[in-house]
């Protein structure tokens, strides 16, 4: 007797995969729970290696879950409190229904809580994890924290937004890890450093908020990220505060002798907070006796000479740029961008102030003689003072992207300033055109000739040791004929074989560049024939693109060049 047949696609693809519609059944959901389940759960559609085998030969494009996906979220404990929502709702519609409008308003406000501390452990079992994932985190919920109350979105989710993302800040400056900055249309770049980690998240520009006339964005499902973003960086704030020896929630050190007789003295000290410009209290005072710790002697030298700077200058030049403001005393006019400022100049010990009429927070006046620069972003001032620098808002960006304290000349008030380089460009790609300000070409086009004059000399060096070395051999040649002639031949044979024995010096052998070209090409067409065939279509896309940015990059290179070549005759002129 044969073997069961097996029914066609109960194996393989077949059986790895259900449509959206099979999970919604499984699960007993509606679709917009299903959406909000697999954000928070992080669940996401697959796409399989045969679309036919997995669609179970129906033709068109199906969304397709995994199958051990979605039998993962059935014991997910979150579906249940979907169900209770449901269930409060409808007794809010029968209570409406029946005209008890007492008991209406009472189920409705008293909303589900649904607790997602289980859920973060699970996706972020470590800190490192957590740390990792926290780029878009904390782009949405700055970007969340400049909206005001939108509809289908809980009414203090902004607010509580805006509170996480100070508290990061403030972790932020007392760590001291900022690194990078940019400004661009999108808004401010900033990237940070924190347990090796690098975070890199955008602040948008300070505009009002305009209403849409359409609903183009889905605020829900931008909503539903953000309520797994706000537990997910309360979480990050909590460690990181305890670990900088800091009060969580964080709290000022000091008021004004004047603010003891406030009633909201709260809402004072959170306005104080979102200034960024007050240390915060912390845990325990550094005066407090500690247990003394014996320090390793294996990384200093006999001299007392610390290796740490010899054998990883990286840190040598991360411990500067965190001191790169230190003495300095800035003055923000009003028209600057003060939180961005403020943020990045504290990170790097500096000073910072503002007028009192703007924002709470400010340390000193205008009229302090002891302040080194003052940000302005304007042609002119009425009143100017000859102890300090008036200084545009790039001049900052630019130090920390430079690690130095740039001179001020090119970025004084009403100059044309610099271009703005982007720091997170990477310097190996060479398939997209990498802007350079004209310091930096004239640099490399000077490193480049002395390059190319060592290295002339480096290839007549071989030529001068072989003459020196034929030279030394005639000399020798000379000095062993004899002078009997019955002893010719026995001195002969001896120079012959002192030749055989001698070392020469070796000649380079120059290959031609046309040939070493005509190789590589031959083996870059092997290797395209190597391509299976159902990946020559995206191999082929895949080269087109190539060629495409090569095209864009030398027009730019040529537009570059003729730039300079004006800007050269203008000068000349």
């Amino acid at each position: 007797m044969g073997g069961v047949r097996k029914k066609k696609f109960t194996s393989g693809e077949g059986s790895q995969y259900w449509s959206r519609a099979t999970a919604l059944r499984k699960l007993q959901l509606s679709l917009k729970d299903f959406r909000r389940l697999c954000i928070l759960k992080g669940i996401y559609p697959r796409e399989p290696r045969n679309r036919k085998k997995a669609q179970k030969g129906s033709t068109g494009i199906k969304i397709l879950y995994n199958k051990k996906d979605i039998q993962f979220l059935m014991h997910e404990p979150i579906i249940w409190k979907f169900r209770e929502s449901k269930v409060l709702g409808r007794k809010i519609g029968r209570a409406k229904a029946m005209r008890n409008f007492g008991l209406a308003k009472k189920l409705m406000y008293s909303p589900l809580h649904i607790n997602l501390d289980h859920i973060i452990k699970e996706r972020y079992p470590t800190f490192i994890d957590a740390l990792r994932d926290l780029d878009d985190c904390l782009t949405l919920c700055t970007l969340f924290s400049t909206f005001p109350s939108l509809k289908h979105i809980p009414r203090d989710q902004m607010n509580l937004c805006r509170r996480l993302v100070l508290e990061f800040m403030h972790a932020v400056i007392a760590a001291k890890a900022l690194r990078k900055v940019f400004i661009s249309i999108k808004g401010f770049y900033f990237q940070a450093e924190l347990k090796g980690q690098l975070i890199t998240w955008i602040m948008p520009h300070q505009f009002g908020f305009e209403p849409q006339s359409k609903e183009e964005v889905d605020f829900k499902i931008m909503s539903t990220f953000v309520q797994l973003y706000i537990v997910l960086l309360g979480f990050v704030n909590f460690r990181l505060f305890h670990q900088l020896n800091l009060n969580y929630p964080p709290k000022i050190k000091y008021f004004a002798d004047g603010d003891k007789e406030l009633v909201d003295k709260g809402a004072l000290e959170a306005e104080r907070i979102a200034a960024l410009n007050l240390p915060l209290v912390q845990k325990r005072d550094n005066n407090e006796p500690t247990e003394e710790i014996e320090i390793d002697t294996f990384n200093v030298d006999v001299d007392g000479k610390s290796l740490l700077d010899e054998n990883y200058p990286e840190i040598n030049k991360i411990n500067k740029l965190k001191t790169l403001f230190n003495g300095t005393k800035i003055f923000l006019n009003r028209e600057v961008p003060r939180e961005p400022l403020v943020f990045i100049l504290r990170c790097f010990g500096a000073e910072v102030s503002w007028s009192k009429l703007l924002f709470v927070g400010a340390t000193f006046d205008e009229s302090d003689e002891s302040i080194t620069h003052q940000i302005i972003d304007r042609p002119s001032i009425e009143k100017q003072y000859l102890s300090r620098y008036y200084v545009q808002p790039q001049w900052v960006f630019d130090s920390v992207n430079a690690r130095e304290l740039l001179p001020v000349e090119q970025y004084l008030m009403g100059c044309v300033l610099p271009p703005h380089l982007s720091p997170f460009v990477d310097e190996t790609d060479k398939q997209h055109y990498i802007p350079t300000s004209e310091d930096l070409s004239i640099k490399e086009n000077d490193e480049t000739n002395t390059r190319d004059n060592e290295i002339s000399e480096d290839e007549n060096e071989p030529e001068r040791e072989e003459e020196s070395s034929n030279e030394e051999e005639d000399a020798s040649v000379n000095e062993s004929i004899p002078s009997d002639s019955e002893n010719l031949e026995e001195s002969k044979r001896r120079i012959e074989m002192k030749k055989k024995m001698g070392v020469t010096a070796g000649k380079v052998i120059r290959e031609d560049p046309l040939d070493i070209k005509k190789e590589k090409i031959q083996e870059f067409k092997l290797r395209e024939r190597m391509v299976e065939k159902k990946y020559r279509a995206l191999y082929r896309s895949m080269r087109q693109g190539q060629a495409l940015r090569r095209r864009d990059m030398t027009v730019l290179k040529k537009k570059r060049e003729l730039l300079n070549k004006k800007r050269a005759l203008k000068a000349e002129e």
